[in-house]
């Protein structure tokens, strides 16, 4: 489900102006849902309320729009210019309404701007991990059809300025040369490698899970071969509420065709990396996968890079602190720890499962109670993923394992 929030009379008269005939908002904006949930597919704002853009950031999903009506025509131009510069892009307005009297002077006047959240990270925001440039295109070029999504090499001043920030120490030299190194070599290997999956995705999975992963739709390379840039279409967050149950066993279900049918290891299963869209659970950011029995050495720049990679990722350093905790005795789950194994994504999926709302995006979409039966017995499944009670032969040793305890769990 979606809701909207903020509206008032003058951001109502220019939704109904500009969204007449508008199938996104006839869809996304139920008005007969009147909780605010974490993020919304639209917003509003007037003078007195929500009218700063890092606030409507954090309040909107991605590619939601904000809807900004006042009476002042100077201002409401200022803060469109600010929305532009803070991750958005205008797709109607500044404008102008008029209500009353038809001769100009009498006329009432609502000034007005409706602008969408195109990018995933403000500008001039660090974010705790390394990422690619990411936005939103082609939304107003083409009517009635989705936006398409670009992701490339961030620039090199972006890196550096992320690695002075954690590395305050670091000489400026120093900083620049790992820059550079970055933009350089490791992000366009992991971008090319991750057209290449989305090729084999394309490719070997079976039909009916085509449309909940991304697919390629173009791509940019350098001199050398590299990809620059991709271009994917869009998993939208949204679709119809999914109860706990369903959702886990949608995310059981991708998995193990990705593992035992396509051959594609995801290795970075965190939420923010799963979307529930109308096609149903999907997967996006197929950047760090590889394909079951890849030898990595091949490619001592790769080898290496997969080698650090499974030492500090958030999903490793879980592992080690679970493992050294008693949380983690499953030899299946253990032997997979600092390497590329399937069993990094069954593990992090079991425990992913069991509180999908620490995704704020999954509010609204997912309807999770800790105390409801699936849930007690989704977290009971996941001890036993876990801490099997047979270490030499555990219940759950693939996410094909798990799909089943899921389904079982779903008929009780």
């Amino acid at each position: 489900m979606h809701w909207t929030s903020n509206e008032s009379p003058l951001t109502d008269r220019v939704a109904r102006h500009i969204f007449r005939d508008d199938l996104e908002y006839q869809h996304l904006a139920r008005r007969e849902h009147p909780h605010v949930i974490t993020q919304a597919d639209f917003l509003f704002g007037t003078d007195d309320e929500l009218t700063d853009p890092e606030t409507v950031f954090r309040k909107l999903r991605w590619g939601g729009q904000f809807v900004y009506a006042s009476r002042k025509g100077g201002p409401t131009g200022k803060l469109a210019k600010r929305f532009t510069e803070r991750g958005f892009r205008l797709t109607h307005g500044p404008g102008v309404l008029r209500s009353g009297w038809p001769i100009p002077f009498f006329a009432r006047k609502t000034h007005y701007f409706v602008a969408r959240k195109t990018l995933l990270i403000q500008p001039r925001e660090l974010s705790d991990r390394f990422t690619y440039h990411v936005q939103l295109q082609d939304c107003e070029r083409r009517p009635g059809q989705p936006c398409t999504v670009l992701k490339e090499v961030p620039a090199t001043e972006r890196v550096a300025a992320r690695l002075h920030k954690r590395f305050p120490d670091l000489s400026t030299d120093i900083i620049e040369k790992r820059s550079r190194k970055f933009t350089e070599k490791i992000f366009p290997l992991f971008l090319t490698r991750e057209a290449a999956m989305l090729q084999i995705l394309q490719r070997d999975l079976p039909a009916r899970y085509a449309g909940r992963v991304p697919r390629l739709l173009d791509k940019e390379t350098d001199s050398r071969g590299f990809v620059r840039k991709l271009k994917m279409n869009w998993l939208r967050s949204g679709g119809a509420q999914l109860p706990q149950i369903e959702f886990a066993r949608q995310c059981a279900e991708l998995l193990h065709v990705l593992h035992d049918t396509v051959g594609v290891i995801h290795l970075d299963l965190r939420l923010d990396n799963i979307v529930i869209t109308e096609a149903g659970v999907s997967f996006v950011d197929f950047g760090s996968s590889v394909r079951v029995g890849e030898n990595l050495a091949d490619n001592p720049l790769l080898d290496t890079l997969f080698e650090e990679l499974m030492r500090t990722s958030e999903i490793q350093r879980m592992l080690e602190r679970m493992t050294l905790s008693g949380r983690v005795t499953s030899p299946v789950i253990r032997n997979g720890y600092q390497k590329v194994d399937k069993s990094v994504d069954f593990f992090y999926l079991a425990v992913q499962i069991n509180n999908p709302l620490k995704n704020p995006d999954f509010d609204g979409l997912v309807a999770y109670d800790p105390q409801s039966p699936h849930a007690v017995a989704l977290k009971k499944m996941t001890d036993e993923v876990l801490r099997p009670k047979d270490l030499q032969n555990p219940k759950y040793r693939s996410a094909a394992d798990m799909l089943r305890g899921i389904q079982l769990i779903a008929e009780s």
